[in-house]
């Protein structure tokens, strides 16, 4: 790093996972191995939401041409620059003289409330970010970035829908050229609609094979439906997030789920509140497949997934799971000044701030050095995302599930 040992962003809260409208705090330690001149010190706070995609045509004619047409929309939930020692962006004044040796700055920032929770994609992206920045004279600045990760506080209990009971049913006539056959009916029952990541969904639910032929298999999965809006266009992708089978039904039998359990892994939340480019919903879909030429018969039900479990749900574990952060967890929560006096001595050490039982979800990780191209940025680099899981009957360890994308 040249004249810089070291330069690095630490969050007083180690996993750097905060609630919107929670005041994020750290240090930014600057350790100098010779006397140096220095324009100034500042963060830049960033948060904001990004869809891009690309689509090829083929127009008509004698002379066919394929042309490759971009979508992309973005929003800006905030961007705040704080100095934290001399001059800031486009200002003049004379520069600082900095001793070699170690120094250390406090910052604290409040973050808005009603921000949605961090997303990563190949497609579309909720990011949130702490960037430092030393300004050189006549130099190239000298970067690190700090991503964090923000949490919707969608509490199930604040919803009506969360407690009801979800039934979904079909049927279908499976024609052949031989002879008639009878129907293939399907039910779908849940006892409620709302769930977090961690818990298990209890599948309820009635196959009847009515027909001449053997049904091959029957599944129920949980499908996670992203809308990506662009500025002119939306597109939609799906993918079945966890899925539990039942093998072959004969012609004339039922097959019946009684409390079948489907896990549901570390997720966002339903709606990806507070963004409007992003959408994600959430279905228990239960598939009926029959041999021979046929269309599936499919049970689909909506259903929620929040970061607050239920409270009745919530009971019966013990011990409880952890409550959600609010600003008021951490103290000077109508501020947002900062710190500014460096000192000598150690980083101050990492504040009491109550948090939630959380799974690293690598959904589309993404390595922002590629995107930037930018040889002086130092920092982490990896824009993943951890989401609120409810570790509730497992090991109590940190729990890795990829989500494919």
């Amino acid at each position: 790093m040249g004249e810089f040992n070291i330069f690095e962003i630490t969050f007083s809260n180690p996993l750097g996972v905060f609630y919107g409208g929670q005041l994020l705090q750290g240090h930014v330690t600057m350790e100098l191995n010779n006397e140096m001149k220095l324009g100034g010190l500042r963060l830049h706070f960033e948060g904001d939401a990004r869809v891009y995609w690309t689509e090829q045509y083929t127009t008509g004619g004698k002379h066919p041409h394929t042309h490759t047409t971009p979508y992309s929309s973005n929003e800006i939930y905030f961007s705040h620059i704080v100095v934290l020692f001399g001059k800031g962006p486009g200002q003049t004044g004379e520069d600082t003289v900095l001793q070699a040796g170690r120094y250390v700055y406090p910052f604290n920032f409040q973050l808005p409330t009603g921000i949605p929770s961090s997303y990563e994609s190949e497609i579309g992206q909720v990011r949130y970010s702490v960037t430092g920045v030393i300004d050189l004279p006549q130099q190239f600045d000298f970067t690190t970035r700090q991503p964090i990760t923000v949490i919707e506080p969608l509490d199930l209990n604040l919803d009506p829908q969360s407690t009801k009971c979800g039934t979904g049913n079909d049927q279908r006539i499976l024609r052949s050229l031989s002879c008639k056959s009878g129907p293939i009916s399907a039910v779908l029952r849940l006892d409620r609609l709302g769930y977090v990541p961690g818990e298990f969904i209890p599948i309820f639910g009635e196959i009847n094979n009515g027909s001449r032929r053997k049904i091959k298999s029957v599944s129920t999965d949980l499908r996670m439906t992203i809308q990506y809006h662009a500025t002119t266009k939306t597109k939609m992708v799906c993918y079945a997030i966890s899925k539990i089978s039942h093998g072959p039904i004969l012609p004339g039998d039922d097959d019946i789920w009684n409390g079948d359990l489907l896990p549901i892994p570390p997720l966002p939340p339903s709606g990806l509140g507070g963004c409007r480019i992003i959408d994600v919903t959430y279905t228990v879909t239960l598939t009926v497949v029959p041999s021979g030429i046929a269309p599936h018969l499919v049970v689909p039900i909506n259903i929620l997934i929040g970061s607050i479990p239920l409270q009745s749900v919530a009971r019966q574990y013990d011990p409880p799971p952890p409550r959600r952060l609010s600003p008021t967890d951490t103290a000077n929560t109508g501020s947002s000044d900062i710190s500014v006096q460096p000192t000598m001595s150690s980083a101050p050490s990492n504040m009491d701030i109550p948090q939630p039982s959380d799974a690293k979800c690598d959904s589309g990780k993404v390595n922002i050095h590629k995107e930037n191209h930018n040889k002086h940025i130092r920092g982490n680099m990896d824009c993943g995302h951890d989401i609120t899981y409810n570790n509730w009957n497992q090991p109590n360890d940190t729990i890795i599930v990829p989500v494919v994308e």
